[in-house]
């Protein structure tokens, strides 16, 4: 009896983290649009000014770490969930500056 009990209850947690894993997936989609929307103000931001605007750079970095550990969730790399449920995530490797040509 206690084998079908386990059996129904490992088969119940793989549904809930289906469930969690759909969840993801919309939850990464929605950030792919909003950085590739933040991605364009910050060019059009740089054109017009000739700088970068430091805080959509660290919001964008931490959004890119949330999508990362996303994926990592939904690939099964990871068992903690993604924010919101846990901390949102901090910038991670944001350069001093940027380079727009390849020359050093």
């Amino acid at each position: 009896m206690d084998q079908a009990k386990n059996f129904f209850m490992s088969r119940k947690d793989i549904a809930i983290r289906l469930l969690y894993t759909i969840f993801f997936f919309i939850v990464l989609e929605f950030l792919k649009t909003i950085q590739i929307f933040l991605s364009c103000v910050q060019y059009i931001w740089v054109l017009v000014t000739l700088n970068h605007l430091e805080p959509l750079r660290s919001l964008t970095d931490r959004l890119a770490v949330l999508s990362y550990r996303i994926l990592r969730y939904i690939s099964l790399n990871e068992n903690k969930k993604p924010f919101p449920f846990t901390e949102f995530p901090e910038s991670v490797d944001v350069s001093e500056s940027v380079r727009f040509s390849e020359k050093d």
